[in-house]
């Protein structure tokens, strides 16, 4: 099941407030390519991508796109002062060496223990691994933007993946249209409850258990 505009923008600029001044931060395909438009105007990040540009603005505006200037989804994007190009080589050795605060990808599972399987699936047409696999293993931060369920109404968030796997235990937090879980010692842990949407709600379509926090918060964006 897709998700609208507005869900999207939703979890993109949820996702906007983990990122803290002096940030790198990678930025995989789809709703993560959202998050630099709801960067709050005090923080001064860069924005990288795996095809080799360092310090990505937002979404240029209709008829000022460049056709030279993508991102690793080859999305029209912007460059603001100070960013760089570089090959995928030196991009990739970015990851490689630990420079990367904060990875934001999309998945197709995640399971309790913060596993990640968000690569393609033999016989299906979906893009394929790309840098996942690194930047789960290298960034110091890997957040996930998904939807709760898939598009037959099946848990997207799991005991277990039985999808093949990206990275093992490697999952700080998820992000989904109805809540936000912390991945902990213990599994996963629930901290914020999207308005409209309640407790059961999240149960009902959470396969695996996990905890509540004692201050959860309650966002209506």
């Amino acid at each position: 099941m897709g998700m609208g505009v507005d869900i999207r923008n939703m979890l993109a600029r949820r996702a906007a407030e983990e990122i803290q001044n002096g940030m790198v931060v990678n930025l995989g395909i789809g709703i993560p390519s959202l998050v630099p438009n709801h960067l709050n105007k005090d923080i001064r990040v860069m924005f990288h991508a795996e095809n080799g540009i360092t310090g990505m603005g937002p979404t240029p505006r209709k008829g000022e796109e460049d056709e030279n200037l993508c991102n690793a989804g080859g999305f029209p994007v912007t460059l603001n002062p100070g960013g760089s190009y570089c090959d995928s080589a030196t991009a990739f050795a970015m990851i490689r060496k630990g420079r990367v605060n904060i990875t934001i990808l999309g998945s197709l599972q995640v399971s309790e223990k913060g596993d990640l399987a968000n690569w393609i699936v033999p016989g299906k047409r979906v893009p394929g691994m790309g840098g996942a696999m690194e930047l789960a293993q290298k960034a110091k931060k890997v957040i996930v933007l998904m939807n709760h369920c898939d598009k037959n109404g099946m848990p997207k968030i799991v005991k277990r993946c039985t999808l093949p796997l990206t990275s093992s235990s490697c999952v700080d937090l998820i992000i989904t249209e109805l809540a936000v879980f912390k991945v902990i010692d213990k599994g996963l842990q629930l901290t914020e409850l999207f308005s409209p949407y309640d407790l059961n709600e999240v149960i009902k379509k959470t396969e695996c258990e996990f905890t509540i926090s004692e201050n959860i918060r309650r966002v209506s964006y």
